[in-house]
């Protein structure tokens, strides 16, 4: 497959890329300083510059398979990214998978009252984006993964998702490896099921 990753600098971003190559898909990272990005040493993959807030100069994926995105919001960055990468996800027509955050929008309250509090507090101004960029997703088709704290760690052997409404709310706060949450988005890019849907990935 032909696979495009936005937000592929990032710590979900690069294990995507990484991961992508090694299944053997010739993989496409977006980012948005081509010449800071260190490629990993295997595998086919073509580094392009893409801002999301640059929608003219946005490469062209319509030779790809699938895009996902790990888009977030750096520091410094302000609002709008994450809507602004919703909708060129959504204009250009391939299987999306999207990175959204449990704990905003429809998933308020699934990671359980601990977790609520924690992400009130860390990214409360961003929600209402959050919220937005996944309605834009959603209404695309793209799969959007709600997920709860990323740890360091290993690829999961039990790694499954869940959908939102199935979710049991726990009382600590969960989390798994940014390793497992990049191999479920993966496999979703590779053989969909969850479009228009919210999932929430678990180990």
């Amino acid at each position: 497959m032909r696979i495009a990753v936005l937000g592929a600098s990032g710590k979900v971003g690069r294990l995507l890329v990484e991961q992508a190559a090694e299944r053997g898909h010739q993989v496409t990272a977006l980012v948005r300083t081509p010449e800071q990005f260190t490629v990993p040493p295997s595998g086919h993959i073509e580094v392009a510059r893409a801002d999301v807030k640059s929608p003219d100069s946005f490469p062209d994926l319509s030779r790809c398979d699938a895009a996902v995105s790990a888009i977030g919001i750096s520091k410094g960055d302000g609002l709008g990214a994450l809507a602004a990468g919703a909708r060129l996800l959504a204009a250009a027509g391939v299987r999306t998978v999207w990175l959204g955050a449990l704990g905003t929008g429809v998933s308020t309250n699934a990671g359980g009252r601990i977790y609520q509090a924690i992400m009130q507090r860390v990214v409360g101004k961003e929600m209402p984006e959050r919220e937005e960029a996944d309605r834009i997703a959603r209404d695309a088709g793209a799969a959007v993964f709600h997920a709860p704290d990323l740890w360091v760690g290993a690829v999961s052997p039990k790694r499954r998702i869940v959908l939102l409404a199935d979710v049991k709310r726990p009382v600590l706060p969960p989390h798994i490896s940014r390793a497992t949450l990049a191999a479920l988005m993966l496999d979703e890019a590779e053989k969909g099921g969850h479009g228009g849907e919210i999932v929430v990935p678990l180990s």
